[in-house]
Formats: structure tokens, sequence, C-alpha cells
């Protein structure tokens, strides 16, 4: 990867974006291909990325920062300086496997909510990197989870619209004062 958007893994004060939270309607806009991949997209990837560092999170869709674009960042060793992180312009499953594993997921966008959800283990995407050439790579474990995760933030679902147990989704809102009124279920 080029180091075009690698900027320095710190937690900073004041983040460049604004992350949204489960009620706002930003996070349920499908966000609309990118069109041609330029410095002003590279510039969007660098201040997710400090953005997600500041939030300790591993994974950041633009829907997330209130950006209609399909633009996702994700850095499973954000401890790591030496781990580039993984920029997805544009990211489509091309293949998935039938083996299916459930996981705890958590998302910066429901902060203290951590449930399980069933996702395939294993997955295959296609999508353009930062200097907008084509790239395929196979994810499992847990970049897999988290690739399918951001994924889904670019069609407006979020992780919590896949919780099968519906008693475990409500107290974990109830308990960080989220409405379950604002889950779509998709289970």
């Amino acid at each position: 990867m080029a180091a075009s958007v690698l900027v320095e893994k710190k937690k900073l004060k004041h983040p460049p974006l604004e992350i949204h939270y489960l009620g706002d309607r930003a996070l349920r806009q499908p966000a609309k291909r990118i069109a041609k991949v330029d410095e002003e997209i590279r510039q969007l990837a660098r201040k997710m990325l400090r953005t997600m560092y500041s939030a300790e999170g591993i994974g950041l869709a633009a829907p997330q920062v209130a950006t209609n674009k399909q633009l996702i960042v994700i850095d499973l060793e954000p401890d790591n300086a030496a781990n580039q992180p993984l920029v997805l312009i544009n990211p489509k499953v091309t293949r998935a496997s039938k083996e299916l594993c459930s996981g705890q997921e958590g998302c910066l966008s429901i902060p203290g909510v951590y449930l399980d959800v069933v996702r395939p283990a294993a997955i295959e995407v296609a999508f353009k990197d930062e200097n907008g050439r084509p790239q395929k790579i196979q994810a499992a474990d847990l970049l897999a989870r988290a690739i399918q995760h951001e994924m889904d933030h670019l069609t407006g679902v979020l992780f919590v619209d896949r919780v099968e147990n519906a008693l475990a989704l409500n107290q974990e809102l109830q308990k960080n004062g989220f409405s379950a009124g604002d889950v779509q279920h998709f289970a």
C-alpha cells in the first residue's frame, strides 16, 4: 500500500471529523459510489483515520462521519505503527464463505454496546485503493468481520440491526442511553 494516506496513530483531543450516533439519519443513508479517486478522497481517508484512532476504533465508514461516500478505513492493529491501515473505496464482496461464525461487535456510532452478530467467516472483497487502483483481498476472522461491519454502514445498516438476541440488544441499548426504536431488524 502506498504511504499517501498514512497518518500518525495517536489520539487527538480534537479529531477532524465528528462521529454520528445511533438515531442520526446520516447513518441510515445509502452511500454513493466514488467516481474519481483524487486528493480530496485521500484527504477524507486521512481525516477518517485520525478520527478513528482518536476514538480508539479499528474501523470507520464515511457515513459515520455524515459523508455520503463508499469509503471505509480499517486498522486491526492501531497500536502498531508498522501496520498500515486498509483504505477501501467502493468495496464489494465478491465471495463469502458458507461457513458462518458468531462474534462480538461494537461500533463507534453506538459506544458501549457490544453484542454477538453472525456473519460469513471469510470473504473476498474487490475495491479501489487510495490511488484508485483495483484491488482484491481475501479476509477471514476479525478482518472479514470488520470489513463486513463497515460495509454495512455503506448501505445504512448497523450491527445492532443484525443482532438476533432481542432481549440482550434492548438491555444493552437502554443501559447505554440508546433507543431500541432506532434499530431496524435484518437478522
